[in-house]
């Protein structure tokens, strides 16, 4: 009776709209937007087209600003650039990488002929679609994985890199110079840096940018605080994130970031949920450890219904917890997060289950669940303009989703609801060339002013938890399949 009442509703606004357009009511751009987030289309997406090529996993899959183009990195190290719509691929070239790429991007306004790439080798490299060919060449290089780069809105020439290093560098094409802004550090001495996975730009406010990774917590800085000249340091966020009930919890971190149009934060965290912040969420630049009783309250509220947790927070005075959407299951592999519709009314992320999960931002209701990979989906991408996703992950192919389906979807029953132990995977050393990578990286964190007086002890302790657990670890892969043999390592 309820999906009656709710598809029957759904029908009888679809025709007000219409209606609306036609007497000039509603202008054709709001029309074209609130159909583009009609829940029917969500509902009715399925596969359009598989995209194949490539001869490993699918690390990264982008839209250019046109939407016409879609751009994918893999672990055989090649970047293709594919007419999506028929399914051909326009060009495919060597990035210049040593190791799997993790992510490929066009550059905005440059007649999508430049593209940016980083990969597990460190390198981030720029490419150039000549007419006789693409050109390559190194711009930065991060000691350890470079898994996330990000390009500030609407500029052809600047983007932003973070790596396993806790290094985040800011990249001008004009003068293929590279910035060191500052290696991130964690609040206590726990570690030497936060090796980050995650790196994002807020849309409305470029300025601003988050990063993330091997801890609780996601950093905000304003770039506008920093010094060209090094006149000042550079390094202590303006704001931190992270739910309450997650403070202090040693065993997650974060894999993915993204900003909406609305400044909204969302984060993915490893072996937990996804979370949704708003700007007046934050904890401030310098964030105190939560008690044990607030720590479990916190929890307690995330299993209620949200607005009813937020509306008791408002009224007792305290800050209002984020939104939470719980199903899918973040634990093997570094997976993204995104938004979808004209005004990201729904989030959407892979799971290790092979499948992808949609929700209602608001509210955090899951409305799809999609079989798309036989393994782990990694990679969800909202086409700029349309009702279109691509996904990708351990399977060499790519997904194209459109809502072309006839009969609506309805949910699984299946669902996994239970989230699995935590076991600790993330930066496992998993192939001889991570183990080789982040030994070189050791002596850059024993280097540091900031470990002065700890430099061997450090390498050392460092250097016997990455023998072990290579050991342990030798037949696994953090980043999907197909992780690469030594003999790529060294060619």
């Amino acid at each position: 009776m309820r999906k009656n009442k709710r598809s029957k509703t759904s029908v009888d606004k679809a025709v007000v709209d219409v209606w609306k357009r036609e007497v000039g009511e509603l202008s054709t751009r709001s029309f074209a937007h609130r159909l583009a987030a009609s829940e029917d289309l969500v509902l009715r997406l399925e596969i359009y087209k598989k995209l194949e090529k490539h001869r490993g996993c699918v690390n990264t899959v982008s839209f250019n600003a046109d939407g016409n183009i879609l751009v994918s990195g893999s672990d055989d190290k090649q970047v293709v650039l594919w007419d999506w719509e028929t399914g051909h691929a326009k060009l495919s070239f060597q990035s210049g990488h040593v190791n799997n790429v993790f992510q490929a991007k066009i550059m905005p306004y440059t007649d999508d002929r430049s593209l940016v790439t980083c990969a597990a080798d460190g390198q981030v490299r720029h490419a150039q679609i000549l007419e006789r060919g693409v050109k390559t060449r190194l711009l930065a290089k991060h000691q350890g994985r470079a898994h996330k780069l990000a390009i500030e809105p609407g500029s052809p020439h600047i983007f932003y890199t973070c790596g396993e290093d806790g290094l985040v560098q800011h990249i001008d094409l004009r003068t293929a110079a590279a910035t060191e802004l500052f290696t991130c550090l964690p609040i206590d001495d726990t570690r030497p840096v936060i090796h980050l996975n995650a790196i994002a730009i807020d849309p409305r406010n470029p300025n601003l940018f988050a990063v993330a990774g091997s801890d609780e917590y996601t950093r905000l800085y304003d770039i506008r605080k920093y010094k060209w000249d090094g006149s000042t340091e550079f390094g202590q966020p303006t704001d931190y994130f992270c739910p309450a009930h997650l403070i202090g919890d040693e065993h997650v971190g974060i894999t993915g970031l993204a900003f909406s149009d609305q400044s909204e934060l969302l984060v993915s965290y490893n072996d937990e949920f996804i979370y949704l912040f708003t700007q007046d969420m934050g904890l401030g630049p310098n964030p105190v450890p939560s008690s044990p009783l607030s720590a479990c309250s916190e929890a307690s509220e995330m299993g209620r219904d949200h607005s009813a947790a937020s509306a008791s927070a408002m009224e007792a005075g305290e800050k209002a917890s984020p939104q939470v959407y719980k199903g899918h299951r973040n634990f093997e592999t570094v997976k993204g997060v995104s938004f979808f519709g004209p005004k990201s009314e729904y989030v959407v992320s892979g799971s290790d289950c092979g499948r992808i999960f949609i929700w209602k931002k608001k509210g955090g209701e899951v409305i799809r669940v999609m079989e798309a990979d036989k393994h782990v989906v990694n990679c969800i991408e909202s086409h700029p303009h349309s009702a279109v996703l691509a996904s990708s992950g351990i399977e060499k192919d790519i997904k194209i989703w459109t809502p072309k389906a006839i009969d609506k979807a309805t949910l699984p029953t299946n669902i996994e609801q239970l989230k699995p132990k935590p076991r600790g995977w993330m930066y496992r050393v998993t192939t001889p060339q991570d183990l080789m990578l982040h030994l070189f990286s050791l002596p850059r964190w024993g280097s540091s002013p900031e470990r002065n007086g700890e430099n061997s002890s450090a390498a050392g302790g460092e250097l016997l938890d990455l023998v072990w657990t290579f050991n342990a670890n030798s037949d696994a892969s953090s980043d999907g399949g197909n992780a690469s043999g030594p003999e790529d390592f060294f060619s």
